[in-house]
């Protein structure tokens, strides 16, 4: 273990180098697979691989296959991605893989030398993380009246909801599965019965978009603070706008009112994740000032991985 904290110490500083934004490397979890591998120069650089199988209607199945092979590497400050991916390819070989499987492995967006390891390897920029800091208020006009949905709101949320689930399994990591429309139902009943922060845009008394976000908290010993700065944030899951109505400056006036509305939470900012391929979530959200902070590399199914 003392090996495996100074890779933590060391990949923690390199880390700070990156992006001031990134909290420090975290330690391996226990129940894992550890894989090493030696570079050329004698350093040693290593990884815990870990396997998490999603039970059918979860919602982590409408983003992610059933089983995933996720690897977190310590290669401190070498560069050891390339033999790391080496190791982590002979590890699945010992594995029963099927065709909804992946590979994935969360690594800091400007780590450019990285990505051209896992670019290598076969795996590709599926999905981003991506940050906003809070900023002061800017003045959008608005044309749209915008108001938090209620449990009455239910089969309005779930239509735009599944609008975007559809639109992104086109360009994304989410999956249309036949439960998809039960599980959304269960998951959106449960939250706009809790009040969470849910608002929709309406034109002329029609709801044209909804933006579904959630209140989280990075705080040592959470799931958040391996990704996010301390602090409290507001989560963007899901902002959808009709096939129709898109192009009309409507997803802007309603992201411009859930941000203000999340910061007046006590929020320090917002993060969502958003599809490098998809052509108009990759244009939309830097347009709104977030910027990648996580880039989460996949291979479907798994045994792609090279």
């Amino acid at each position: 273990m003392t090996s495996a904290r100074g890779l933590v110490a060391a990949q923690s500083a390199r880390f700070a180098s990156l992006d001031p934004l990134l909290p420090p490397a975290t330690e391996p979890p226990m129940d894992g697979h550890v894989i090493t591998a030696a570079l050329a120069d004698g350093t040693r650089v290593a990884g815990v691989v870990s396997h998490q199988s999603f039970e059918p209607h979860s919602t982590t199945r409408l983003w992610s296959t059933a089983e995933v092979w996720e690897m977190l590497p310590l290669v401190g400050e070498a560069q050891g991605m390339d033999a790391l991916l080496t190791r982590f390819r002979r590890h699945l070989d010992s594995q029963e893989v099927g065709d909804d499987t992946a590979c994935v492995v969360h690594w800091p967006s400007r780590d450019s030398k990285a990505a051209r390891a896992f670019l290598d390897h076969g795996l590709v920029p599926l999905s981003v993380l991506a940050v906003r800091l809070k900023t002061p208020a800017q003045h959008v006009s608005r044309t749209l009246t915008i108001r938090r949905a209620t449990p009455h709101d239910l089969e309005t949320v779930l239509e735009l909801s599944l609008a975007e689930l559809e639109y992104s399994s086109y360009v994304g990591s989410t999956i249309v599965r036949p439960e998809a429309a039960s599980t959304k139902r269960r998951a959106l009943t449960e939250r706009l019965k809790n009040a969470s922060p849910i608002w929709l845009a309406e034109r002329d008394g029609i709801a044209v978009a909804l933006a579904e976000c959630a209140i989280v908290s990075s705080e040592p010993g959470t799931m958040a603070a391996a990704r996010l700065p301390r602090g409290r944030w507001g989560y963007v899951n899901c902002v959808s706008v009709l096939p129709g109505a898109r192009g009309n400056g409507i997803g802007q006036q309603l992201l411009a009112h859930a941000h203000q509305e999340l910061h007046r939470m006590g929020t320090v900012g917002t993060y969502l994740y958003y599809n490098p391929p998809n052509p108009l979530s990759s244009v939309f959200w830097p347009r709104q000032g977030y910027r990648p902070l996580w880039t989460v590399w996949e291979v479907r199914p798994a045994s792609a991985l090279r």
